[in-house]
């Protein structure tokens, strides 16, 4: 049985899917399993892994009936996987080949595992290496209370034990989300053993297919990523999630709206400005507050 099972979420990612699979096949831990979710792009992705898998045994596709989008494509893939950990690798990034191996070696009991990543721009801004800021749940837990925001809620960079990623998510899965949707995962996944290790493990490829590229944002592109954010906030907010994940992701989340509600005239500019000053007063309450415990 193979110890890790690395999962990509493939969706038209012809042009990067190859340098993907090569991270995963070069991977310093050799027992590994290597998992590509079809979720039914239209370009020659899922023929390069099929390409690739001829070649390597450790490659298994998994096909969906539909595109389901990353979160439950992510769990498609965990559903399939034969390892009792796994890692989820975005098919326009790369892992670092030691990755797996690292992670392995540092989880020991916990149920996730973070590890740093390096962001590449790879439209001019250069290289930023990101590790995480806390060792444990009650560290996440403060930096979350004071809303600075300076903690990560990407799924990837993080080992999971599939089994607690699975009960976990399993409620969430049948929803369709591309965007917030790390956001919504993390959320349900924050757990008292949380561990962090100060290793760069992946690196994440800011490009032009990136969702968060500001060049994509058409009006539709906009409305598909507001409707995501409003599903996500109504998600969170009627949980029963710890109080301070429930009013500090809904708060982002609800400043996110706004703003996408703005740029798509569906506010007004007087209405817009109003909301922002009283965003910054609360912003400035909440810091004082935390300031003077």
């Amino acid at each position: 049985m193979p110890k890790v099972s690395i999962i990509l979420p493939t969706f038209n990612v012809e042009k990067y899917i190859k340098k993907a699979l090569d991270s995963c096949i070069n991977q310093s831990l050799k027992d590994i399993e290597i998992i590509v979710v079809d979720d039914l792009g239209s370009d020659n992705s899922i023929k390069i892994a099929k390409e690739e898998a001829l070649k390597d045994k450790r490659i298994k596709i998994v096909h969906n009936e539909k595109n389901l989008g990353l979160l439950a494509a992510r769990y498609q893939g965990a559903l399939n996987a034969n390892s009792p950990y796994i890692t989820f690798l975005d098919p326009d990034d790369t892992l670092a080949l030691n990755a797996c191996e690292l992670a392995l070696k540092e989880i020991k009991e916990a149920n996730l595992l973070r590890f740093g990543f390096a962001k590449i721009d790879e439209m001019g801004g250069g290289i930023e290496e990101n590790l995480p800021n806390y060792k444990d749940y009650e560290e996440l837990k403060n930096i979350i209370k004071q809303s600075s925001y300076k903690y990560l809620w990407n799924i990837w960079s993080i080992l999971f034990k599939k089994d607690f990623y699975l009960d976990t998510i399993r409620h969430l899965s049948s929803y369709k989300i591309n965007m917030a949707e790390d956001l919504l995962a993390f959320a349900f996944l924050i757990n008292p053993s949380i561990k962090t290790a100060n290793f760069i493990g992946y690196f994440y490829n800011f490009n032009e297919s990136s969702l968060s590229n500001p060049h994509k944002k058409t009006k539709e592109h906009l409305q598909r990523n507001l409707q995501d954010f409003k599903t996500v906030s109504k998600i969170i907010k009627n949980s029963n999630l710890e109080k301070f994940i429930i009013k500090e992701f809904g708060f982002y989340l609800e400043k996110e709206i706004f703003k996408l509600s703005y740029d798509l005239n569906e506010l007004s500019y007087l209405r817009y400005k109003f909301l922002k000053k009283k965003i910054k007063l609360y912003n400035f309450l909440r810091k004082l507050k935390c300031k003077l415990r």
